[in-house]
């Protein structure tokens, strides 16, 4: 039997608005850049006349303020790409006054893509990925009395590089960090908790720093509670470039779960003779895990199925330039349907989504790649449509893999919510590139498998000694969670040395090959890492009990793989683009919430022509259901149906009230759901979404309502949308996947009777927010934002 029992304490180096290096004073570096969608190489000079310039903060998504033509490229949501600048002066007094340390540096969280950074005109580095952050000193360049100029060029010129949509700019956030000579190395601290049981705790605290030699160092860990009382703490002498590992031990520990994902605050600080030279607070998760390759996954000795969803970086208008409010609505939603867990899909993501996985209480798979040493297939005018092109980031694969893979790990390592690294998405894809005479199938096959074997293509052999060298980037690293990738040609790895490479082996789409394996490979811990929203792959994980999780695909409904024009995206989400949970999202919760679920599978209204059969289906958790027409049972009460996960009935059409109950087995009603026939469409409806009690960004939810305040799901209606006050209008969003209007637009044509509007208000901004919505022969609405 193959267990890996994994002992970890977690933290993360950000509270909100808080830098994610670990080190020095971080001060955020958001606001007044300017930006320019050209390519000039004297723009890196510090004396580049850039008054022309459009001003504006990051984060910034310039490929979502695009239009989308049928021109470009499906694989990217017919969205641009292309080289641009962005500026920055500032002055050092200004901009740091409060930061009293000698040393500089910027932080970049992540920049779509190929970036150069430079400052007054010196280049400080580059970076090809998108997805990676990274840190530049600043201090030799700087000048400390005068004006400064950071200048960063984007190279997103290769505009179909991704099989799916990923922005193109200074896309996350940016910070300006101040720091002694001598300070905590940049992601140079990690936990691991060694031992825990009701009584004690015992934790591995490392503690790196780097900078000018000095004597009398101390660094000192001091673990807080969620009531601000300090629960332990502990110290150790350390040299000026050194790491040291200290043990730490907590009585009686609080655990990080996701009923309960409690988290302390752990306060680092290094010393000189006493004196604090630099500091890191951090909030840190206690927690366990266990793989089985008989019994499955266990949190905290707890067996589970983790029930997850598969996420790209994108929310619909906003592009990538996401604000944290959006996630976090988002992920709520997500766990309220039933889901424990996310995939990073399929690269890393932006620190503030890790953040609200730790709180919130959700397992997360972080992942390195979709893409090792040779381009995969790009869809340009459809997905599977077409010829493919073969753009991609494959050509800086040799020189910069193990660094990215490093820097996810290290940068991510200390989130309590992460319990898996996959080295890669698909890689192993068969003849995308790679292939193997496995393919060609064996006699007792009628037909070769995805084509049969290609000679001409990369042999498949390849995968297998690239998955260990990369596995042991992270195990040197982060020996604590296991070591997983993605497979998408499972029959084509397993003549590899792939799958031994990794700890836990990921499925792709092939439910079908768990028994088999499970029976030939009996070590081989297995789960589905990608898959499909049916029942039988459900059952798969359901009923086998070493099939410990799948992830379908996907969460949320995502730009870009879209098929042919017009459709901006994919529509494969529990969620639309709006955050709002679709049928098939009711019929996941019917199958993975624990709270009662009773919901029509249709759109909110009961509007059909008079005397038409209608199928109605009910995804329902309870043992049987019933259903009413206007106060009248219609059809049998149902038990519910084990095969196909729901309960369905065919009536004729009648206008008025259509009621469905969930029994238990005695009949009595414990859940019901209506939907209501609408009348013509009367006025809007504006309300603001309380699941999001921000004081920065604002839900806003409209509806197109009859007289009696039912939603009318027919036609669609423009509407525009003024904001009055000391705010801006992000995005209104429809949901519709064929929607391929600006994304800027102050009006937008809303979907099944809805529309999403998102609102923010400026930084510092005291006075209320006036925010009016028209539509022509309809009575408008308007909310007011912090009054």
């Amino acid at each position: 039997m193959k267990r890996i029992a994994l002992f970890l304490l977690l933290s993360l180096a950000c509270v909100q608005m808080m830098a994610q290096a670990g080190f020095g004073k971080p001060e955020n570096f958001n606001a007044d850049w300017l930006f320019i969608l050209q390519d000039d190489a004297d723009m890196a000079k510090a004396d580049y006349d850039d008054s022309g310039w459009r001003r504006l903060d990051v984060p910034h998504d310039w490929s979502v303020e695009g239009q989308m033509s049928e021109d470009l490229f499906s694989c990217t949501g017919y969205l641009p790409g292309g080289i641009a600048w962005y500026r920055k002066h500032f002055r050092l007094s200004s901009a740091s006054s409060h930061i009293p340390h000698p040393l500089s540096f910027i932080y970049f969280e992540g920049v779509y893509n190929r970036s150069e950074v430079y400052l007054n005109g010196h280049l400080l580095g580059k970076r090809p990925s998108g997805f990676a952050s990274f840190l530049y000193e600043l201090t030799p360049y700087l000048n400390k009395s005068g004006d400064n100029v950071i200048a960063v060029r984007v190279d997103h010129s290769r505009q179909a590089d991704s099989r799916w949509y990923t922005g193109s700019g200074i896309y996350r956030d940016v910070w300006l960090i101040s720091a002694p000579e001598t300070h905590l190395a940049l992601w140079g601290t990690a936990y691991r908790l060694k031992d825990i049981n009701e009584q004690q705790a015992v934790v591995e605290v490392d503690i790196a720093t780097e900078g000018t030699p000095m004597q009398g160092l101390v660094a000192e860990a001091s673990f807080v509670d969620v009531q601000g009382n300090i629960v332990t703490k502990g110290s150790t002498a350390i040299g000026s470039a050194e790491k040291k590992t200290l043990t730490i031990t907590l009585p009686k520990p609080q655990r990080w779960s996701l009923e309960r994902p409690y988290l302390y605050t752990l306060d680092i600080q290094l010393k000189k003779d006493g004196v604090t030279i630099d500091q890191d607070r951090v909030k840190a998760g206690l927690r366990t895990l266990t793989f089985d390759a008989n019994h499955g996954f266990a949190l905290n000795g707890e067996w589970m199925k983790v029930k997850g969803v598969c996420l790209h970086d994108d929310a619909g208008v906003l592009g990538v330039a996401v604000p944290r409010e959006v996630w976090h609505r988002r992920l709520l939603e997500l766990k309220h349907i039933g889901v424990n867990a996310i995939r990073m899909s399929h690269n890393p993501h932006a620190p503030m989504l890790y953040d609200l996985c730790d709180e919130l209480g959700l397992l997360v798979m972080d992942e390195a790649s979709d893409e090792w040493e040779f381009p995969k297939r790009k869809w340009l005018k459809g997905w599977n449509k077409g010829k493919p092109g073969y753009e991609g980031t494959f050509d800086y694969f040799e020189e910069w893999i193990e660094r990215d893979v490093a820097d996810m790990v290290r940068r991510d390592r200390n989130h309590p919510s992460i319990f898996l690294w996959s080295i890669g998405n698909e890689v192993d894809y068969p003849n995308d590139p790679y292939s193997h005479p496995v393919l060609n199938g064996d006699k007792s096959m009628t037909q070769p498998i995805y084509g049969g074997y290609k000679p001409e293509q990369p042999n498949a052999e390849r995968i297998g000694l690239i998955a260990q060298r990369l596995a042991k980037v992270v195990r040197d690293i982060d020996n604590s969670r296991a070591v997983t990738g993605a497979l998408a040609g499972v029959v084509m790895s397993n003549q590899t040395a792939y799958p031994e490479a990794v700890d836990v082996v990921g499925y792709n789409y092939t439910e079908s090959r768990y028994q088999e394996d499970h029976e030939k490979y009996p070590l081989r811990v297995i789960y589905g890492s990608e898959n499909r929203h049916d029942m039988p792959a459900w059952k798969a994980v359901r009923d086998n009990e070493y099939i410990f999780g799948q992830f379908l695909w996907t969460g949320i409904d995502y730009l870009g793989e879209s098929g042919p024009w017009p459709a901006r995206g994919s529509t494969a989400g529990l969620l639309d683009y709006a955050g709002r949970r679709k049928a098939n999202g009711w019929y996941r919760a019917s199958l993975w919430s624990n709270q009662p679920v009773c919901h029509i599978g249709m759109p909110d209204s009961w509007n059909f022509r008079e005397g038409r059969n209608i199928r109605v289906t009910l995804y329902t958790n309870a043992p049987q259901a019933r259903l009413l027409l206007n106060g009248q049972q219609v059809g049998d009460m149902q038990a519910y149906n084990e095969r196909t996960g729901f309960i369905a009935w065919e009536i004729p059409y009648a206008a008025g009230v259509l009621r469905a109950e969930s029994c238990d087995s005695q009949g009595n009603v414990i859940g019901s759901h209506e939907l209501r026939t609408s009348g013509e469409a009367s006025a809007l409806h504006a309300t603001i979404d309380p699941s999001v009690p921000s004081d920065r960004l604002a839900h806003i939810n409209i509806e197109v309502v009859d007289a009696e305040g039912n939603v009318v799901t027919m036609n669609s209606h423009e509407v525009s949308c003024e904001v009055i006050g000391p705010a801006k209008l992000l995005g209104l969003e429809n949901g519709s996947v064929r929607d391929t209007s600006s994304a800027q637009a102050s009006t937008k044509h809303t979907s099944r009777g809805r529309l999403l509007a998102y609102v923010a208000r400026k930084q510092g901004a005291q006075a209320p927010v006036i925010v009016r919505f028209t539509a022509p022969s309809l009575t408008p609405a308007e909310v007011t934002l912090w009054k």
